[in-house]
């Protein structure tokens, strides 16, 4: 750093104060103690230039610079302003009442382009030139980032206008602010001039090519492209990890950051989280206790893509974490994994689907196309270099993906039983799957070697009531309402009600899938994860009670459909 000062009042003292607060021992973390010490050695009037070799100590003396006393600052504004809301172009922040909104880069281009046209129609055109110049844009492309926009402005989502088929134009009464104290009580920051010292990740690299996740992928980057928070969910086995360290990888040559990533699968102790985050980010923090606001201030204005992987077990403290960060970070961007949402403000969440799996009567030569069948046979080669699969082999593979329900654990653990049971063994002892498919790589995750293991983790982080819920939802063999579920599964310690919500939470946990046709929602348990809690519903004791209630239920409604049709004019039952 390099400072040009005009003559300031007692120099001497403020440098004094500078060599104290160098000495200063732990209590104050590296970030806050630099701005301490530039607000001790800057006089008002001094021009300051960061110069050097190193981006990541640009980046640092940045931050600090950015907090250090608006009185002594140049206090230079660029920004939009209309009634609450305030488009800062020097900080690329969106906010509302003075608080940052969480938004992605591209949708940040996007608004910061309509505000400059000043209520003006903007074509489709014209927007997609200016924010993606050179490229071929597709029309879903920009509605997916105007939608982000829409979702950050809240209930004025208004201020951004549709015009049909043609364009959009941003509302509302924006004044430009660009305002600068007198010289004479100011610090110049001349632009930063620094030769890129490379970014630096962690992210492990590809043991193998990720199969049917192409079109994952490039929604996950059109994402991280809109909001500063995406959480990938789904059950366990999905393959959240192997997806988001593929998106990970994949942006990290033009992200012009660091990428990080936190595994938090170890921790026991939810508040060792923030530790856990400054390990990971390498941050040298003082003081007994670390919080996610001391990892905020640390990370400061450093342009970072932070990946926190395995959050449901520590599901409150990543979220805090997380919240923390977007509101501290406006130059941080999170991609996180959980069986369960974080639930916080400015989260989207992408909930990874299974795997393509064939329909029942599927032509043998369309099979392969679909990814499912593509892993198994991956899958199967890769520890079998021969294997080559005929028609009604590939026919017998389709029926064991979709009886695993298109899950790429499962479907792993299956592929690999085939060189020492058969393809055909291993279709028939899918009724045992749970004992069956086992086998999973010696370095994965405890719970990702069996897929009893699998279903044990998700299963011991539930509340009781939920335990209680989901295996007596085993009853049902195919889907159901939320009615059928509350008045077979409520009884004894457990009411209707209190069933309702269990069955909410479960589906938020990715333990049952909600499937949304017509007017009724209809939920189902994958058939994997159904085996698994009939064998819980046996082990409880209450199989016949609860199967009895399940057939009074169904029993019940057939009576009440008998009784309806009688009353029906005849011609309308027969037709006529």
């Amino acid at each position: 750093m390099r400072g040009t000062s005009r003559r300031g009042a007692d120099r001497a003292s403020r440098l004094a104060r500078a060599a104290a607060l160098n000495g200063t021992s732990g209590e104050v973390c590296p970030a806050d103690r630099a701005t301490l010490l530039l607000e001790a050695i800057i006089e008002p009037g001094d021009r300051v230039t960061i110069e050097g070799d190193n981006q990541k100590q640009a980046d640092f003396l940045a931050s600090a610079l950015a907090k250090v006393d608006p009185a002594r600052m140049q206090g230079r504004r660029l920004a939009y302003e209309s009634g609450e809301w305030e488009i800062d172009l020097a900080r690329r922040e969106l906010r509302a009442r003075g608080a940052p909104v969480p938004i992605g880069s591209r949708a940040f281009d996007i608004i910061e382009v309509l505000v400059r046209s000043a209520g003006e129609l903007v074509t489709k055109h014209d927007l997609a030139s200016r924010v993606w110049p050179g490229a071929i844009v597709e029309d879903n492309a920009l509605q997916f980032h105007i939608s982000a926009i829409r979702k950050a402005l809240g209930p004025d989502r208004e201020l951004l206008r549709t015009a049909s088929g043609r364009g959009y134009r941003l509302l509302g009464d924006w004044t430009f602010q660009q305002e600068s104290t007198s010289p004479a009580g100011s610090i110049d920051l001349e632009p930063v001039q620094i030769a890129a010292e490379p970014f630096q990740t962690n992210l492990p690299a590809a043991a193998s090519d990720l199969v049917g996740r192409t079109t994952a992928v490039r929604h996950l980057r059109d994402l991280l492209s809109a909001y500063r928070l995406v959480t990938l969910t789904g059950p366990g086995g999905i393959g959240k990890t192997r997806l988001v360290l593929e998106v990970a990888r994949g942006l990290f040559p033009s992200f012009q950051g660091d990428v990080r990533l936190v595994e938090l699968a170890s921790l026991s102790d939810p508040g060792l989280v923030p530790s856990a985050v400054a390990g990971g980010l390498g941050l040298k923090l003082g003081g007994d206790q670390i919080s996610a606001e001391s990892v905020a201030r640390a990370i400061g204005a450093q342009k970072l893509l932070l990946v926190l992987d395995n959050c449901e077990h520590v599901i409150d403290a990543a979220a805090r974490l997380a919240e923390t960060v977007i509101r501290m970070c406006p130059r941080t961007t999170i991609l996180a994994t959980s069986r369960e949402i974080l639930n916080i403000e400015g989260e989207h969440v992408y909930r990874v689907p299974p795997l393509d799996v064939p329909p029942q009567h599927e032509e043998a030569a369309n099979i392969s196309a679909h990814s499912a069948v593509q892993l198994f046979i991956a899958t199967t080669r890769a520890v079998q270099s021969d294997f080559s699969p005929h028609d009604d082999d590939v026919a017998t593979i389709a029926a064991i993906c979709r009886r695993l329900d298109g899950i790429p654990l499962a479907i792993d653990f299956a592929a690999t039983r085939v060189t020492t049971l058969g393809l055909q063994q291993v279709a028939a002892g899918l009724d045992d799957r749970l004992g069956m498919l086992t086998g999973g790589r010696r370095t994965a995750l405890p719970r990702h070697r069996t897929l009893r293991a699998t279903l044990d983790w998700s299963y011991e982080l539930l509340p009781e009531p939920e335990r209680l819920v989901m295996r007596r939802l085993a009853v049902f063999a195919s889907d159901f309402t939320a009615e059928a579920a509350s008045l077979v599964v409520a009884g004894g310690e457990i009411a209707a009600s209190e069933v309702v919500r269990s069955l909410a939470n479960l589906v938020t946990k990715s333990l049952v899938t909600l499937e949304a046709r017509g007017v009724i929602a209809h939920h189902r348990l994958h058939e994997t994860t159904r085996a698994y809690a009939i064998e819980k519903l046996a082990e409880s004791g209450e199989f016949e009670q609860v199967a009895r209630r399940h057939a009074n239920y169904y029993r019940n409604l057939f009576d009440r459909a008998e009784m309806e049709m009688a009353t029906l004019p005849a011609r309308l039952c027969h037709g006529n």
